[in-house]
């Protein structure tokens, strides 16, 4: 639901539920064992929320600050042992967590407003703040990331009638160490001029080399 002041200031809180395709894992990446997360929690979804803050600077320029957190947990057996941050986990019944929470600040600037269209640049700080960690009895073991990573921005409206539009937002950079892109795209329903429901389709990729 979005939840908007004249002009100047805008508010989404999003119930959301998370599938995971792939999520595959190698820690320490020289000497770890390859594991697929999904296989160990499953594919079921993930109940999650999303919350968007964004402010009007000027008649072109916004700011956008999101907070999108995610905890996934599951039991699983592996097929083989699996060492992990230091640990050897055997082919028993292994409780597993993922977390993958992120902190986004968009700095964006309109480029193009036409009569459907509406086109916006800019660039986002990221960060992320992520855990892996494996149980079994007896023993546990897991493995922290927080860190910050710059990429750009690029967003677009179409306004497809006074009640219906589409959004689509994608963050995103590729180096040498690896690539980060997080892509969205949302139909918006307004059956009032400040309530606006909305169905949001997601996909995150991270790699690192």
């Amino acid at each position: 639901m979005l939840f908007r002041s004249p002009g100047r200031v805008g508010l989404t809180v999003e119930g959301l539920n998370v599938w995971q395709d792939r999520n595959d894992v190698r820690i320490p990446p020289d000497s770890g064992t390859p594991f697929s997360i999904v296989d160990l929690v499953g594919r079921a979804p993930t109940p999650s929320i999303r919350g968007e803050l964004t402010i009007d600077v000027t008649e072109r320029q916004e700011l956008r600050f999101v907070y999108a957190p995610l905890r996934v947990t599951g039991r699983g057996t592996p097929v083989s042992p699996i060492a992990f941050a230091g640990g050897v986990f055997a082919p028993v019944p292994t409780e597993a967590e993922y977390q993958f929470s992120s902190y986004r600040g968009t700095w964006r600037y309109r480029v193009y407003q036409g009569r459907t269209w509406t086109w916006r640049v800019g660039a986002t700080a990221f960060i992320r703040d992520a855990r892996i960690a494996l149980a079994q009895p007896g023993q546990a073991a897991e493995d922290t990331d927080v860190g910050f990573v710059p990429l750009g921005h690029v967003s677009a409206d179409a306004r497809l009638s006074r009640r219906w539009h589409l959004s689509f937002d994608l963050d995103g950079t590729a180096a040498p160490q690896g690539r980060a892109f997080d892509f969205s795209a949302t139909v918006n329903y307004r059956p009032q001029p400040r309530l606006t429901l909305s169905d949001r389709k997601s996909t995150r990729l991270n790699s690192s080399h």
